[in-house]
């Protein structure tokens, strides 16, 4: 794999202070980027810069920090339409994350086009965030939640998916990447299916923008959200693309400042896109230094690092592998870098205290995937995420560990 391997992790590393660190006196491993991920150097001196040097409000000022400030949030949002490559960049949404983004969706387009006896198809490996607005839509307008089931292996079944397409399907809501499988779904066939019927579609990406190249008009979805923080940036800022015509017809998310073109007593008219779902003071560093996390994605090149991260994950299922009593959750050909597991008689939760110890981060628990884990018949799994800054050594570093937890327990 000569692509992966002409990636430079050591200088990458070198870029992420946090990675220096010690924990209980141990070189920290950090696999735990599905939750979040880390941020350089460049991101972290991107939003000092902004709060030292130019903090103001956007949209409101006419004097020069105003300005400056207003000027670097509007480049943020070209910034993102660019790495999404969405036609116009009033389709990019400024919102807190993927979870603002789907309950905007739910609450606005949701409660114009779902009625009593329409249906909303989502999948079994869906995060909550895909899950419960849309379960709160439903009992609103007395709709119907139908779910795409898996197979063993942690693949979606397009055959009962295509099955559940029907008259009454009014959006589609299904995740790019599991975060507690690591499947990659074939979005594009998701989104032909779905359009081939007249059934717009909303894809989760907050597992797959740090992970592989992302095209909004090339899938054709209608909807994209993702957040900021799982992409090396900021948490608190996530975004919202959508194409116009469909933003163009929901109704505001929250009423405010800045979403508004003019207001009486009388009546309120409201902004254009992008700015009538932001209403009140945006997140304005965060949204700057998503950019700033976005450019250094795209220095490395988004292909390369996709490659990069197969590579350890095949390394890291072989590794895992080895290891008596593992057994791990999510198989499919078509995976990104996670690696779910359990291990016979040990809980997660006790796998993750024992591996910090030894340095090591990982995620133990149910992932906002209690659904799934039901599905999987386990309460809960471990799970080592990666990412660009991580190495072989590191998941060498995972493995004797979980060798030493398996002792313990022996």
């Amino acid at each position: 794999m000569r692509e992966a391997m002409s990636l430079d992790v050591t200088t990458i590393r070198a870029d992420f202070p946090i990675l220096q660190r010690r924990v209980h006196g141990k070189p920290l491993v950090y696999l735990d980027n599905a939750a979040t991920t880390q941020k350089p150097e460049a991101v972290i001196d991107r939003v000092a810069r902004y709060y030292r040097a130019e903090n103001a409000n956007v949209h409101r000022g006419v004097h020069v920090l105003s300005v400056e400030a207003t000027e670097a949030y509007d480049a943020a949002r070209e910034r993102v339409r660019r790495f999404l490559n969405a036609a116009e960049a009033r389709e990019v949404v400024f919102v807190r994350g993927a979870t603002e983004a789907i309950n905007l969706v739910a609450a606005t387009f949701g409660r114009a086009h779902v009625g009593a006896g329409d249906e909303i198809v989502i999948s079994e490996m869906e995060h909550h965030s895909n899950i419960v607005p849309w379960q709160m839509l439903c009992e609103e307008r007395d709709a119907r939640l139908r779910v795409v089931p898996i197979t063993d292996a942690g693949e979606l079944r397009l055959d009962e998916y295509e099955r559940l397409l029907g008259a009454r399907t009014r959006i589609v809501a299904v995740t790019h990447v599991s975060n507690a499988l690591g499947t990659i779904n074939p979005v594009e066939s998701i989104v032909r299916l779905a359009h081939d019927r007249g059934i717009p579609v909303l894809i989760d990406g907050a597992q797959a923008v740090a992970h592989m190249p992302v095209d909004v008009q090339a899938m054709g979805c209608d909807f994209y959200v993702f957040s900021g923080h799982k992409v090396f940036g900021p948490t608190g800022i996530g975004v919202l693309y959508g194409r116009a015509a469909l933003l163009d017809g929901m109704p505001p998310y929250q009423g405010g400042g800045d979403m508004i073109r003019s207001v009486t007593f009388e009546r309120t008219l409201y902004n254009d896109l992008p700015y009538k779902f932001e209403a009140g003071t945006p997140n304005i560093g965060g949204a700057i230094g998503l950019a700033a996390a976005i450019d250094y994605l795209a220095a490395i090149d988004p292909g390369r690092v996709a490659a990069y991260e197969h590579d350890l994950l095949v390394y890291g299922t072989e590794a895992l592998a080895d290891i008596p009593g593992l057994h791990l959750t999510g198989t499919a050909p078509n995976k990104a870098g996670i690696l779910s597991f359990v291990i016979d008689d040990i809980h997660p939760h006790d796998i993750g205290t024992i591996l910090d110890r030894e340095g090591v981060a990982i995620r133990a628990g149910h992932h906002c995937c209690q659904p799934l884990m039901a599905r999987l018949h386990v309460p809960a799994t471990a799970r080592a995420s990666l990412a660009l800054y991580n190495t072989r050594e590191e998941i060498d570093a995972l493995a004797a560990s979980l060798r030493a937890a398996r002792a313990v327990f022996a």
